[in-house]
């Protein structure tokens, strides 16, 4: 088998010493943890997660950190941080495909910018996305007419309810727009109920993410008009994999969703809301020119951006206080540099509230919310 790895460079911190989840968030906010974990193997980190659980701590599982938005007052409880990276690639004929097992800790761009070079076809519009490929899953991350789920075949989990490993396929795992069995599990109340608060605690621990790449050269169809006039192609048509990276790539820049430290627009959680899935009846009520797509199940996918900014809400509303939405798009909710979370959901507020208030439409934050409150 042929393996690439990349050794962690953090040092991990002496035992039951806490680290300010600002310094772990791309948001940049967020108080300290009591106890701060770094793991190097995948023993550890289910040692870690176990030990937390056996102690009756709180756990919080940090990935690339950015999909959370963390209380000021911190998390009291244990932050486990997974510090893997590499991607194992097994023996594999043409005909099959290729198969890429990630630890969960892997950076997710890596992951994609190895496949392209690699001529392996499904994941180079996701390029970009910040964050850990043990996140992928649990978000069923998209991007430009793909979603990870499109290429998923397993993950494993330390799954928390039964103390053991498992090997979840595909057909378990129940994707969905922007969900996964993965993230129904953070539901703090009824899983079922998609009004319930989160819970920073899942019950799956993903250890590795195993992916089926098809062996090419071309995209699928590109469906997403902006990809598609990006690449000068027609809406169906396909295109060189690694010109579609570079596409997706300078259009997330042009947007600030791809992470640059100089750069306040970056320091997001990238979209702030999910695109709004409503019944026949709420998506015959918005204005004739909002943007509709169909989402299966009698339902009608719209833009959150095409709401909030039709709300009143431009590009840069909040400026110049230290929350503000993005100079480059509306669904990002920004640090401006010295915010405190506080700022950020009094913002989020706002831009929800505003939303409803002009479409009857109630926007959900898709970043995990710890210690907070829409």
């Amino acid at each position: 088998m042929h393996r690439t790895t990349t050794a962690p460079t953090v040092p991990t911190p002496a035992a039951g010493t806490g680290r300010a989840l600002a310094d772990l968030t791309t948001l940049r906010v967020g108080g300290p943890s009591a106890r701060y974990v770094e793991t190097t193997t995948e023993a550890e980190l289910v040692d870690a997660v176990r030990a937390a659980d056996d102690a009756g701590e709180p756990l919080l599982v940090v990935g690339g950190g950015s999909n959370l938005l963390v209380a000021d007052a911190g998390f009291d409880g244990v932050v486990v941080r997974d510090t893997r990276s590499g991607i194992e690639v097994p023996d594999h004929s043409a005909c099959a495909g290729v198969t890429y097992t990630v630890p969960s800790g892997t950076p997710w761009d890596h992951v994609v910018e190895h496949a392209v070079a690699h001529r392996l076809v499904g994941v180079e519009a996701l390029s970009g996305i910040p964050g850990s490929t043990g996140a992928t899953p649990v978000q069923n991350v998209g991007a430009y007419g793909q979603e990870v789920s499109q290429t998923i075949s397993t993950v494993r989990v330390w799954d928390r309810g039964s103390a053991r490993v498992r090997t979840l396929p595909l057909v378990d795992l129940r994707f969905g727009y922007r969900s996964s069995l993965l993230k129904r599990s953070m539901r703090s109340t009824d899983p079922a109920d998609p009004r319930a608060p989160w819970s920073p605690t899942p019950r799956y621990v993903v250890l590795d993410v195993t992916f089926q790449l098809r062996q090419g050269t071309l995209t699928r169809a590109v469906e997403y008009p902006e990809l598609a006039r990006a690449l000068g192609v027609a809406v169906g048509e396909r295109a060189p994999i690694t010109d579609v990276r570079a596409a997706v790539l300078e259009l997330r820049a042009r947007k600030g969703m791809v992470l640059d430290p100089a750069d306040h627009d970056t320091w997001s959680a990238g979209s702030f809301f999910t695109n709004p899935l409503l019944d026949a009846q709420a998506a015959a009520a918005l204005p004739p020119d909002a943007p509709r797509f169909a989402a299966g199940d009698g339902l009608t996918k719209t833009s959150a951006a095409w709401l909030i900014e039709h709300a009143g809400f431009t590009k840069g509303f909040g400026g110049p206080g230290p929350a503000a939405l993005s100079s480059k798009h509306t669904l990002a909710l920004t640090n401006r540099g010295g915010a405190r979370a506080e700022d950020l959901v009094v913002l989020a507020r706002e831009v929800r509230d505003g939303v409803r208030a002009a479409f009857g439409v109630e926007l959900e934050a898709e970043p995990v919310l710890v210690g907070v409150r829409l």
